[in-house]
């Protein structure tokens, strides 16, 4: 071995430092590119948040509108139209009675008095108030009422489309027909019963209208044989005359007050009940009587019932409310019960 002077020494530590140097910067520059691009990975990473986002917020819209398209569409609310009697004015007319019928007459049966009268003249649609002439030439043709007649496609309403529990095929006997189109004022029945009517069912229109002109019923015209038309229209003090000539009619009598009825079809018993609730009222005592609706008529009802020992003939039509027409028909009644020895001052002044 050499010998190793102290400088010699000095000089190998002073190497191996400075290769220690070397390999400490080169490990420094190596790391540091390195180091740099960590720096610069979160940037990239927001970069592509951003990018996301913006393709998220693009999307937006394009969900929105496929949501939108899925989500069932919401209809606006489209009220009733207005009836003939709102549209000419009639209801802004007042009475005594605060009626909320647009037109009122109700008549002494007896003596032809009115005692009161709103509107009477107008005329205006008078809905199932038809049937009642339907019912009146019936009952008047003496038909076989045990005739079998069947509901056909063409009974079916095309001007309101109405549903009915008479299906097409149901066979029910002539009487059975007319019992429920006075009664529960079935559409499909009254129109059964004029297309069948002896010659057709303008046959049967034709007698109706020449049924109307015999009675004295001026302003009066039909159309069809169940109301659901709006041609088919009268004034009060014609369905007055009407209400007095059907009520002479026991069959018209017995089957407008029947509360209930049933029938068979096919296996089943189908019940069907009156539309008019007063029927079942212990304290009325109604001889006939017949309600109908249609929007352009509004809600409409016509009596003959005896009130304090009076015969009264009541017609109310274009009732606003659905049970308006049943409370002026009870106050009409509360009415003439309290009119006692002053009747005839009041009547005077609640005609006025």
């Amino acid at each position: 071995m050499l010998h190793q002077t102290p400088r010699t020494v000095l000089g190998r530590w002073f190497q191996q430092g400075l290769q220690v140097c070397a390999l400490a910067a080169l490990s420094f520059a190596l790391a540091a590119p390195a180091a740099h691009a960590a720096t610069k990975k979160p940037a990239k990473k927001h970069h592509q948040a951003s990018t996301v986002s913006a393709k998220r917020k693009a999307a937006a819209p394009a969900r929105k509108s496929a949501r939108s398209a899925k989500a069932p569409a919401r209809v606006a609310y489209v009220p009733e139209r207005p009836s003939f009697g709102q549209a000419a004015g009639l209801h802004e007319v007042g009475d005594p009675l605060a009626l909320k019928s647009s037109v009122a007459l109700v008549i002494d049966q007896d003596t032809k008095e009115v005692l009161l009268s709103k509107n009477d003249h107008a005329v205006l649609p008078i809905a199932s108030l038809t049937k009642l002439m339907t019912g009146l030439i019936i009952s008047e043709s003496r038909l076989p009422m045990d005739e079998p007649l069947t509901i056909t496609q063409d009974d079916v309403d095309t001007e309101k489309h109405s549903s009915s529990r008479l299906t097409v095929g149901t066979t029910l006997t002539r009487g059975e027909m007319l019992h429920l189109a006075l009664m529960s004022s079935e559409n499909r029945a009254a129109h059964a019963l004029g297309r069948t009517f002896p010659g057709g069912l303008q046959v049967f229109v034709d007698k109706m209208n020449a049924k109307a002109r015999q009675i004295g019923m001026v302003d009066t015209q039909y159309v069809e044989p169940t109301g659901l038309s709006s041609h088919n229209q009268s004034s009060a003090r014609d369905l007055a005359t009407l209400v007095n000539v059907a009520h002479g009619d026991a069959l018209m009598r017995e089957l407008t007050t029947s509360p209930s009825y049933e029938v068979a079809v096919g296996r089943r018993t189908l019940q069907f009940n009156t539309t008019n609730r007063l029927v079942k009222s212990p304290a009325w005592d109604i001889g006939l009587q017949k309600t109908g609706y249609i929007s352009e008529a509004g809600r409409c009802l016509v009596m003959q019932a005896q009130v304090a020992g009076r015969k009264l003939i009541m017609v109310f039509l274009d009732s606003a409310g659905k049970f308006s027409r049943i409370g002026d028909a009870e106050r009409v009644r509360h009415w003439v019960e309290s009119l006692g020895s002053g009747a005839h001052h009041q009547i005077v002044s609640a005609k006025e």
